[in-house]
């Protein structure tokens, strides 16, 4: 039987104000001195990935372990969120998955990643010739290890599990605290060190949100001005965060019914239009081959990937880690207690075993095949002609190579401007599901009042605003900042791997 639910405190009032007062502050510094702060980020980048990157990669890999193992298990049928009814049918579910955690990456990665890959074999295949046939499977291989089974998995698998079990069946707060209740207890989610863990994870998030919103505004006016021939300005860069905004916005006041539902089902929509588009008109055979190879290639290669340091050792410098595996590492573990408040809330009467599969092998796997779709139709128009994709790259342009590839293609200005919508799409989703995760750690219950997500929603919006309007480079630095907000949130989704599987069991 559910437990009584805690009694109200003023801890999300404490959480919401301090993690506001630290943005102000953080903005501040930016515009004081953005030399002290771009240095400050730097350093603080550096540390974390030298001395967390071995333990985040050791995380990442048990992470999937466990939830794996725990799929197997004879109680990971029972349904949870004290519910035997799916409250949302299964496309929708899979669809609002799916267009939240991939965000903007989804598209300007999945074009621009294989290439750099290409161009610069990962060192983990150190026998490979760059932009050569045989570099082709195993760059696509590398962009795997960053988006699919592991990425997925810290995402929502274990700790969504431990949130369903402890909110909807325990009564205890539906907030990344809750996390610390394997370790620590119920008095410790209640405690101090339960608002430090909830204020982390907002300016991690906060830090992860901002950056793709900001990112779109410069992505969208360079797409405008290389289609167009528009200003390539900050007042479109303003103009296009602003309207993103007003979608995000409308879409999460609206309730979790009907907006997101909407804009998950229209990404959805247009995604798989464009990629049946690409499919056909672009190197068919070839993106099937690349697409195979690949993936026997990142299953051959996976530990050798997940596991790999050059030089680094233990704690030393880790060199090209640091801005490719530990960055994506950093930045989903930064991810992982917001994103998992979202998945609990939307996965509720499925069962442990349904969330796992999802998270931790049908959507790396449906992941893997966009990537190679996209991707690897740049790939086949650089076999086939070099330079068409990595001329434009030159610089490491992300925009340019989506541009560079539906540029290529048969009505090519109509195809380039869908995957620029297709883009907003994916960051109007993220920035509304986010502003749903950080109004109810602020309300502290999962109905949060419209006045809580206009707040963090207009946060989100106003600071990439001002960012990409301020000094140069500080829509990046806050995004690397994620990097660093990664140190305390992985060691709040360590209790998870020991104390999911004993949750699962408890009155079963």
């Amino acid at each position: 039987m559910p437990t009584e639910h805690l009694p109200s405190t003023t801890a999300p009032r404490r959480v919401t104000a301090l993690s506001a007062l630290f943005v102000c502050a953080f903005l501040a510094l930016f515009f004081i001195d953005s030399a002290l702060f771009s240095r400050w980020i730097d350093q603080s980048f550096n540390w974390s990935a030298q001395y967390f990157g071995l333990f985040w990669q050791l995380l990442m890999i048990a992470n999937f372990a466990v939830a794996i193992f725990l799929a197997t298990r004879p109680y990971a049928r029972f349904k949870l969120g004290a519910t035997d009814t799916p409250e949302f049918p299964a496309f929708q579910w899979v669809a609002m998955v799916l267009c939240t955690l991939l965000a903007g990456g989804g598209v300007f990665w999945a074009a621009a990643e294989p290439v750099a890959h290409f161009v610069t074999v990962p060192p983990v295949f150190t026998d490979i010739a760059p932009g050569t046939q045989e570099a082709v499977p195993l760059a696509l291989a590398q962009s795997f290890l960053h988006w699919g089974f592991l990425a997925w998995s810290i995402l929502g698998s274990l700790t969504a599990l431990v949130l369903m079990r402890l909110h909807y069946d325990m009564g205890l707060p539906l907030a990344p605290r809750t996390l610390l209740y394997p370790l620590l207890g119920e008095k410790g989610v209640r405690g101090p060190i339960g608002d430090i863990a909830d204020i982390v994870s907002i300016l991690a998030v906060f830090a992860g949100t901002v950056g793709p919103i900001g990112f779109l505004g410069l992505q969208i006016s360079y797409g405008l001005s290389s289609l167009y021939n528009t200003p390539d300005s900050t007042t479109i860069q303003l103009l296009t965060i602003a309207g993103l905004m007003v979608v995000y916005l409308t879409s999460a006041v609206s309730g979790m019914h009907r907006g997101i539902q909407i804009l998950s089902r229209l990404n959805i929509v247009l995604g798989v239009a464009l990629l049946l588009f690409l499919l056909l008109a672009g190197p068919t055979a070839f993106i099937f081959q690349a697409f195979f190879e690949g993936l026997l290639s990142h299953l051959r290669w996976l530990p050798e990937q997940a596991l790999y340091r050059g030089e680094a050792g233990w704690f030393s410098d880790p060199g090209w880690l640091s801005y490719w595996t530990i960055f994506f590492w950093g930045w989903f573990i930064g991810y992982g207690p917001m994103m998992a408040i979202f998945i609990a809330r939307i996965s509720r009467g499925r069962s442990a075993r349904e969330i796992i599969i999802l998270m931790s092998v049908i959507a790396p796997v449906l992941t893997m095949a966009w990537f190679s779709i996209l991707g690897g139709t740049g790939l086949g128009l650089e076999i086939a002609n070099t330079g068409t994709i990595t001329e434009p790259f030159e610089g490491f342009n992300l925009p340019a190579v989506l541009l560079a590839i539906t540029q290529s293609m048969p009505f090519n200005t109509v195809v380039s401007f869908l995957f620029l919508i297709l883009t907003a799409l994916f960051v109007a989703t993220t920035g509304d599901s986010m502003t749903y995760s950080l109004s109810v750690v602020s309300a502290g219950h999962d109905n949060p009042p419209r006045s809580l997500r206009l707040f963090w929603g207009l946060a989100l919006g106003v600071t990439a605003m001002i960012l990409v309007g301020g000094p140069d480079g500080g829509v990046g630095k806050l995004q690397n900042f994620i990097v660093v907000t990664a140190v305390p949130v992985s060691l709040l989704l360590l209790p998870s791997l020991w104390g999911a599987l004993p949750l699962l069991k408890r009155d079963q």
